[in-house]
């Protein structure tokens, strides 16, 4: 992690600033990148001015606050938000110059809400994954066959083939979803809040899923997660938001402190290492003392 060094790293009241917390961006020729972007909605500016470049090979996951404009940088970088100024680049062109077809041959997405087709059944949804890889005289094949096998077979959803996705819990359809964006095959997959709905052995799951995909398949991922021990354990890279700005990037072993989560989440906490991974693992203090007394007085 480089550090910016531009500034003093204290305001002057013990509290670390922004640009001491603002780690550079890792090396210079990121596949995917937002330079200088301005992203909202409608009138309602998110982000000002915002550049980023997502480590190639990498497990990235975007923490902060609520509506802090983690999901919104994600839609940004996927191409479902247009910035009002600045540009999103994939592959050092502007990602909105690309025929919608070849962005997801490369970029896959899933969104924090799908709405699937009524009637539709978990193995037609999950074979929708394949679209971006057909031609106008292509045939299903073999090879696209298998993708969607393997993709229900690794996210769990095998023996719900047949069901009706309508008929599915909310922790069945998210699983339903990811298993499409795995049958798209990409390079790049973008997850917006991956773990919604998914009981705590799913999610542990579905984040082991996105890691092994990560170190066997060098695939870039970028999620947006809330727990931030999740966070911590499974990402390669952090990139922490607090109102639109990008506050601290880079591993967690480097850049994860209590002053870090302070300044982020406003969270008084200690962070010690995980006795599993040895990463980085946040334990909130205990309020019940203070908590008591005020509901005495």
């Amino acid at each position: 992690m480089t550090m910016n060094t531009s500034k003093s790293g204290n305001d002057g009241n013990g509290e670390m600033n922004e640009a001491t917390m603002t780690g550079g961006a890792p090396g210079g020729s990121a596949r995917l990148r937002a330079r200088n972007i301005t992203i909202g909605y409608d009138t309602r500016i998110i982000s000002d001015g915002l550049t980023v470049d997502i480590p190639d090979g990498k497990f990235t996951v975007i923490v902060g606050p609520n509506a802090c404009g983690k999901s919104t940088l994600l839609r940004a970088l996927s191409r479902l938000l247009s910035p009002s100024s600045g540009e999103v680049l994939l592959d050092g062109k502007a990602i909105a110059s690309y025929p919608a077809k070849q962005v997801a041959r490369t970029l896959g997405l899933l969104p924090q809400s799908s709405i699937a087709p009524d009637g539709i059944r978990v193995a037609d949804l999950v074979a929708r994954g394949r679209f971006p890889h057909q031609k106008l005289i292509r045939q299903w094949t073999a090879e696209d066959e298998t993708a969607v096998v393997e993709a229900m077979a690794a996210t769990g959803v095998s023996e719900l083939s047949a069901r009706l996705v309508d008929e599915l819990s909310g922790g069945q359809r998210q699983r339903v979803w990811m298993a499409m964006l795995l049958a798209q095959q990409t390079e790049l997959m973008l997850l917006d809040e991956p773990t919604t709905y998914l009981d705590i052995a799913y999610q542990v799951d579905l984040l082991e899923l996105c890691s092994e995909l990560n170190r066997n398949s060098g695939r870039t991922l970028v999620a947006v997660l809330h727990d931030l021990n999740h966070a911590f354990r499974y990402a390669d890279h952090i990139i922490a938001m607090r109102s639109g700005n990008i506050v601290a990037q880079g591993n967690p072993s480097e850049i994860v402190s209590a002053e870090m989560v302070r300044e982020v989440f406003g969270l008084p906490c200690r962070i010690i290492d995980d006795p599993e991974t040895g990463t980085p693992l946040v334990i909130p203090l205990a309020r019940r003392a203070d908590a008591a007394r005020f509901i005495s007085h």
